[in-house]
């Protein structure tokens, strides 16, 4: 039987990608393997969020290479979007197919595959949940297998693309804490994000959708699901008619049995009053919120595009803790963004500082092709070294917030899902408000417990 691997790089947005990619492989027949170097067949579902992002990808094709020169990979995601001649010169990459088709993986992988016995079977693909996809535009090929230049497949055509829905294997792939990606694309227009030219635009899958998907993740046992979207707090805007992610939040605990739900992250502007007190006043939503911040100062802010100022942001963050005081709080920041001034990179320190958050994701600004920010002035740029002690000051702030915070947590018994993760004496679990756990004793993954801090 073939097999493939998935390696998965980026955002929770990504990770359900990776699990629609893996549910269409497993329908078309074939077999799942952790390590890539036992795969027939290799998928790595990118990032390009950063230039470091792309480096890793690139780093992967070539561990993959040394590793398993005999196995057919291929580049997907963000990644080989924005970039997919770049991806395609890389020696042993083979094909090369973008978010606008990512659907059609497993169907060209499977015909590829078929076309060694039965050329002639190059007219189709089987494609997502059974379907048959025309490839009558597709060059026939495509569909070999013999070893030469990638073959490429993107295009724009993003409004005919269907959010991915995640996988109703859940209970097949041995994990726990299933992603649904509801939505999909951005609207937005950061000056130093690539994302919308490489997701699209915002695009939502309809409630009842929704309501299905959560139905059939809890019938094969899913406990919690991680809501998750690019910009998910935009959820429903496009749907006609207009759909509020609070109200289908609402139908989610009415009409379906999840014991617990978790948000990716939300959009400060999107963090209204009536989002947080769903979060704070229901047992079933884990009260957890991850709010973009970028920075404190609010020039940069402007410069970013960004729609609010740092007092939006506070009051946003400090009404969260006031609802909520045992919740989690995270942020994202850039550190670098052309023309921030040591001046400005203090101010956001110190508004952080101030600021209930419980932990950081840290992001060092490199430049993206395609951005508003690509065309800034060469004078403006922040030097790579002042970059990198930025970034390291304000990780071990998050690290000095996250501390804080699990210390105040202390003595208290909170519920936690146990996790994958196991050792000979012990097993990880997750609470609701985002505390990695130990907990005594080899246990399954995605069984509740009591964990006592």
């Amino acid at each position: 039987m073939t097999t493939f691997s998935i390696e998965n790089f980026g955002c929770r947005a990504t990770d359900a990608d990776a699990a629609a990619l893996r549910r269409d492989f497993l329908a078309n027949g074939l077999a799942l393997v952790e390590e890539h170097a036992r795969a027939d067949v290799v998928v790595l579902n990118t990032c390009t969020v950063t230039a470091a992002a792309d480096a890793q990808a690139r780093e992967a094709v070539r561990k993959i290479r040394r590793a398993n020169p005999g196995a057919r990979v291929v580049v997907t995601g963000c990644y080989a979007q924005r970039a997919p001649e770049e991806i395609a010169r890389l020696e042993g990459v083979d094909f090369v197919v973008g978010n606008s088709h990512q659907t059609e993986i497993a169907g060209l992988v499977s015909a590829s595959l078929d076309s060694r016995a039965a050329p002639s079977s190059c007219g189709t693909a089987r494609g997502s949940a059974g379907t048959f996809v025309p490839l009558s535009e597709i060059d026939c090929e495509l569909m070999t297998l013999a070893r030469g230049p990638a073959k490429i497949l993107t295009g724009d055509i993003f409004e005919q693309t269907a959010v991915q829905i995640a996988p109703a294997e859940f209970a097949e792939s041995g994990r726990t804490r299933p992603i649904l990606k509801i939505q999909d694309g951005c609207n937005n227009r950061c000056s130093y994000c690539v994302i919308p030219f490489v997701r699209g635009k915002s695009r939502s899958l309809p409630p009842d959708f929704v309501i299905a998907e959560i139905r059939k993740l809890v019938d094969a046992g899913a406990k919690e699901v991680v809501l998750s979207g690019i910009n998910l707090g935009s959820y429903g805007r496009d749907l006609t008619p207009r759909v509020e992610l609070v109200k289908t939040v609402r139908r989610i605990l009415d009409e379906t049995t999840l014991q617990q739900l978790r948000f990716s992250s939300i959009e400060p502007q999107d963090v209204t009053e009536e989002f947080i007190e769903l979060v704070a006043s229901s047992e079933r939503v884990a009260p957890h919120f991850h709010v973009p911040l970028q920075s404190g100062s609010d020039r940069i802010l402007r410069a970013m595009h960004r729609w609010y100022r740092s007092e939006h942001y506070a009051e946003r963050i400090q009404r969260i803790h006031r609802h909520s005081p045992s919740a989690a709080i995270g942020a994202d920041v850039i550190v670098g963004f052309p023309g921030e001034t040591d001046e400005e990179f203090q101010t956001t320190v110190d508004f952080i500082e101030r600021l209930p958050l419980t932990y950081l994701h840290v992001f060092s600004f490199s430049v993206r092709p395609g951005t508003a920010a690509a065309a800034f002035s060469e004078r403006q740029h922040v030097a790579p070294g002042v970059i990198r002690e930025r970034a390291r000051f304000l990780r071990t702030l998050g690290e000095k917030k996250a501390s804080a915070f699990r210390a105040a947590q202390s003595g208290c018994t909170l519920r936690a899902l146990t996790l994958a993760r196991t050792g000979e004496d012990w097993t990880e679990a997750l609470t609701g408000n985002y505390l990695k756990v130990t907990i005594a004793g080899r246990r399954p993954p995605n069984e509740w417990c009591d964990a006592r801090l």
